[in-house]
């Protein structure tokens, strides 16, 4: 069983989202909100790995990392409205990890001013959920 949120045309960076799906992708649920709410106090770094150009090292096993705090609220409340459609469709929220979590490019909307070449910052998530499936082991009596 599965669970879906999306959003459409957020007004966050693609690059910085692409850094933040790859930190989340395959965790628990409940794990994820913790470090996301940790990016956002600036506790946590997220490390970038592909668009990491001219960006600073942090300690420890980071390389280039960053705090992308509107990015990490965006996916936080993503997070939690998949979080409620599965729990609407009768799954344990306990259970909870990320399947699937996709950031493209949105529409591309012009914006005024001098500058009228230049897009504003539009992007696509896409956060898919399921439930771990915990074996239990049967006692067989004979």
């Amino acid at each position: 069983m599965e669970a879906k949120a999306s959003g459409r045309n957020i007004g966050i960076s693609r690059k910085d989202s692409v850094e933040v799906a790859n930190f989340v992708r395959g965790k628990m649920v409940s794990k994820v909100k913790v470090m996301l709410e940790g990016v956002i106090d600036k506790k946590v770094v997220v490390p970038f790995r592909r668009y990491n150009r001219d960006r600073g090292h942090k300690r420890g096993k980071v390389a280039a990392g960053r705090y992308p705090v509107k990015t990490s609220t965006e996916f936080l409340k993503l997070l939690k409205s998949a979080e409620s459609n599965a729990i609407n469709k009768g799954m344990n929220a306990d259970d909870l990890f990320i399947s699937a979590i996709i950031a493209n490019k949105g529409n591309g909307q012009m914006h005024h001013g001098r500058k009228r070449g230049r897009e504003m910052k539009r992007t696509h998530l896409e956060i898919e959920v399921k439930e771990v499936n915990k074996k239990k082991k049967e006692i067989k009596t004979q």
